[in-house]
């Protein structure tokens, strides 16, 4: 299919949330979208929070294969807390009782924010394969691809804002973390132009609409859920069947949504299906 270059693009590009459980292919499939890329002349930026640098690479690796030049990626984990921190929380679980644990507060959580590290690398995004910087993600046009891999540390580092180091949230942090959360998903999905990609894992819990139990998204705690989907112009589930690995969009008990994708299941886990329809879609 021929290509068609930035300035003939007049959407803004798909903005896809990748869920499923942990070991379903989430973030090899990333590998598909990188190779697409460079088939079309564009730059991939992977922005790691978990430990899947590893799995990305031997996308290509393992086959004997060089890494597309086209790909840029950035780790930044939200550290885990030191051995003082968790004997200081021990402490205090022993002496205190539960309103008096989730009343304290961390003096230091403010000079430890992982939450502000994070969106200050989407500032200026650093690419740790070269050295380069490459701007602010918000000046970026159709042309680039931005993933978050994946959503569930993502969410921790901005529990991490409002609690730091305190052993137990009370309800008024989980409000603060999840508005937090969700105001940069609404930033991604609605502003950043070009094309965005959310790894995430899921949980079971009950739909307080339905009252049936199904799997969501695992963000920051349960009530964020049904909010995270409707952002997204494709959501996906990935699924393990032995040795093979598929995307789903009709799934019964997930809630997915599909404007690229068949309503299908056992779809062929390749981001080319969803990109080249979009690139035609944007011809004029």
């Amino acid at each position: 299919m021929a290509d068609a270059t930035p300035s003939t693009i007049t959407l803004s590009g798909p903005k896809i949330l990748l869920e499923g459980p942990s070991g379903s292919g989430k973030t090899f499939a990333l590998g598909t979208l990188v190779d697409w890329a460079s088939l079309h002349g564009r730059d991939v930026f992977v922005l790691f929070t978990e430990n899947g640098l590893e799995t990305l690479l031997g996308y290509w690796k393992d086959r004997g294969k060089a890494v597309p030049d086209c790909l840029h990626w950035h780790v930044v984990r939200t550290p885990s807390l030191p051995l003082e921190a968790l004997i200081e929380g021990a402490t205090k679980v022993g002496l205190l009782n539960y309103e008096a644990l989730t009343k304290s507060t961390d003096p230091s959580r403010g000079a430890n924010n992982p939450w502000l590290k994070l969106l200050q690398t989407l500032t200026d995004f650093p690419d740790d394969r070269t050295g380069k910087r490459f701007g602010n993600v918000g000046t970026w046009g159709t042309d680039r691809i931005l993933c978050n891999d994946s959503l569930s540390e993502t969410a921790v580092a901005c529990m991490r804002m409002v609690i730091g180091n305190k052993p137990t949230a009370s309800q008024p942090d989980y409000g603060v973390a999840q508005n937090n959360l969700l105001n940069w998903l609404r930033y991604m999905t609605q502003s950043f132009a070009g094309t965005f990609v959310l790894t995430a894992h899921v949980q079971r819990q009950v739909n307080e609409l339905t009252g049936t139990t199904q799997l969501m998204t695992k963000a920051i705690g349960k009530a964020m859920a049904d909010d995270i989907p409707p952002l997204f112009s494709e959501t996906i589930f990935t699924v393990r069947e032995g040795a093979t690995w598929y995307w789903e969009t009709a799934a019964s008990n997930v809630d997915t949504k599909t404007r690229y994708l068949p309503v299908a299941t056992k779809i062929r886990p390749d981001f080319a299906q969803i990109l080249d329809k979009w690139l035609e879609r944007s011809k004029v």
